[in-house]
């Protein structure tokens, strides 16, 4: 498995690494996040991890631009497991994209589950509840159908009461 792994903090690299390396892991780690789809374009992870916080361009700003650079067949689509802050953070996961999110401070446990969830094609929703109602993401990369249908089609109606 390789993990891309975006963050300018140490600590989580370190987190990161120590509780996901093995020996048929490797990683690819990025402290500048307008370099991630470049980095995809390179070598396609198998999961990349943001941290919601990075320096230059932020863990949603990076997720939005790999869901557009793969809405436009420039990119393969790639799991993304935040990392947030706060409980408070995870509408912005849910909006931009992410399979998956781990709320900080964290442990070895939740992030190999996490990441095993999210790389298998699964979800990882931490601290939403079970029955929360779905929201559409902000960038429709075309594979939800009617919903990404129905969330153009509000948008427009939006535009036209304007």
């Amino acid at each position: 498995m390789h993990i891309l792994l975006a963050t300018d903090a140490d600590w989580i690299v370190d987190e990161v690494t120590n509780a996901l390396g093995g020996p048929e892991v490797t990683f690819t780690v990025c402290r500048d996040g307008r370099v991630v789809a470049d980095q995809v374009a390179e070598r396609t992870p198998d999961l990349a991890i943001f941290d919601l916080q990075i320096g230059s361009m932020g863990g949603m700003a990076v997720t939005m631009t790999l869901r557009l650079d793969e809405s436009a067949d420039a990119l393969p689509h790639v799991p993304v497991l935040m990392l947030i802050d706060r409980r408070a953070d995870l509408h912005l996961a849910r909006r931009c994209g992410a399979e998956g999110w781990l709320i900080k401070p964290l442990d070895s446990l939740r992030l190999r589950r996490a990441a095993k969830a999210v790389a298998g094609g699964g979800r990882h929703t931490e601290g939403l509840a079970p029955d929360a109602p779905a929201v559409d993401p902000m960038i429709d990369t075309g594979g939800s159908g009617a919903a990404g249908d129905e969330a153009t089609s509000s948008e427009e109606d939006a535009v036209g009461a304007g």
